[in-house]
């Protein structure tokens, strides 16, 4: 076991972990129920509405819109809240790239405010300098199933009149202290895509307390049609992102071992996060002290290369990933993203802004920590992983403690 799987040697492990989804007789029974219904479609079923009673039920809110999936859920959030052409948001620039896309798919500008290379969150003594008179909202992401510092950034919401939607979609369950996110700002928004700790293969849900906004987003989602009102009467501009009832059985079904895995997720993770700490040149994410729970959506573990002799993340990954232990890089920095410059060209954009603000922006933007993590440190082991038993849990150990005791044969 000593000779590296990479350099011709035996890997730790041969058997796959946990398979996601795990899909159970109710899953099947949820969609052939749907199925032989012949009713399809949200507003000729109950299925859709029984989920979000669930959903809205299970973080103690009064409203849930279902949506087609996080991403349009994160633009019709922004919607809701009258941000457009003009406006900025703050936004962490780790993330997936809907969190910045949905911003400027409403033409407003994504303001990228550093991670905080201890939790990989927004930084939360980073976003007071971020905000102008242009800012509208500020977007935490809740990444890798932990939580941004909600304290800070609820009081400065409060003391700028800012609007806070929390991009939720990898924090299902997760809690600052000891409240759901989800709860903590005036709008949230969730993915239940296939990769997530709920899923339904594509989907996503808006909560939140400001129910005036939640109900705007139910308008919006839905053609701009209002709750009981004529079939054929949109009051307001909206668009179609309605969920389908194939989506919301599922869910319904699905959502009942949210709780279980998730506690299973979070066994296996104290106990990685110990075994992976005492190994020399790695340590894992941390979190808040108010954080009362983290849900895993991802095991992230910080690669000190340093310590390896200069040894890059990426040849140590693709070794560990040798020994057979799923794991990726992750993101790369947004604000470096074509797509960016690509917005910019369009006539939304030049007819909005300055073009010396165009020009300069995101040029200008250097975030250390942010692409730290994303070239150099950050090694990702998927939240299925965490759903398998002690010893899968000691195959991650000895693969990672096999590959660092190792690593001068990768020089």
């Amino acid at each position: 076991m000593t000779k590296l799987a990479v350099k011709r040697g035996a890997p730790v492990r041969k058997e796959p972990f946990t398979e996601w989804p795990i899909v159970s007789d109710e899953d099947r029974g949820a969609l052939l129920r749907v199925l032989n219904s012949g009713k399809w479609g949200r507003h000729l079923g109950t299925e859709v509405l029984e989920f979000e009673e669930i959903f809205a039920d299970m973080h103690s809110v009064n409203i849930c819109v279902t949506i087609t999936n996080g991403t349009a859920a994160l633009e019709i959030a922004l919607r809701a809240a009258d941000i457009g052409v003009g406006d900025e948001v703050i936004v962490p620039p780790y993330t997936f790239v809907a969190t910045a896309t949905a911003v400027m798919a409403v033409g407003a500008l994504p303001i990228f405010v550093d991670i905080d290379p201890e939790t990989y969150c927004m930084h939360p003594e980073l976003i007071a300098d971020a905000i102008t008179p242009h800012t509208k909202a500020i977007m935490p992401v809740h990444i890798a199933g932990g939580v941004s510092h909600m304290d800070v950034i609820q009081d400065l919401a409060e003391k700028n009149d800012l609007i806070i939607i929390e991009d939720a979609c990898q924090a299902h369950l997760a809690e600052w202290d000891h409240k759901k996110v989800g709860t903590l700002g005036d709008l949230a928004c969730f993915s239940f895509q296939a990769s997530k700790n709920i899923n339904s293969g594509e989907g996503g849900a808006i909560i939140g307390n400001n129910e005036e906004l939640v109900e705007k987003c139910y308008s919006i989602h839905t053609c701009g049609r209002v709750r009981d009102g004529i079939w054929y009467q949109h009051p307001y501009l909206g668009t179609n992102a309605r969920m389908t009832e194939f989506q919301g059985a599922l869910l319904k079904s699905q959502i009942k071992n949210a709780e279980e895995q998730t506690q299973k997720r979070e066994e296996n993770a104290t106990y990685l996060r110990d075994k992976i700490n005492a190994i020399p040149g790695l340590s894992t994410l941390g979190e808040y002290e108010k954080v009362t729970r983290n849900v895993y959506h991802l095991f992230v573990v910080k690669f000190n290369q340093s310590e390896f002799e200069g040894l890059s993340r990426d040849t140590y990954l693709k070794a560990l990933q040798a020994e057979g232990i799923p794991s990726q890089a992750g993101y790369v920095p947004l604000y470096n993203e074509g797509f960016i410059q690509d917005a910019f060209q369009s006539t939304t954009f030049q007819r909005g802004y300055n073009p010396k603000r165009l020009e300069e922006y995101p040029g200008n933007i250097h975030c250390p920590n942010t692409e730290f993590a994303c070239n150099s440190e950050s090694i990702w082991i998927p939240q299925n992983v965490l759903l398998g038993e002690t010893k899968d849990m000691d195959d991650v150990v000895n693969a990672f403690e096999k590959v660092t005791d190792n690593y001068k044969d990768l020089l």
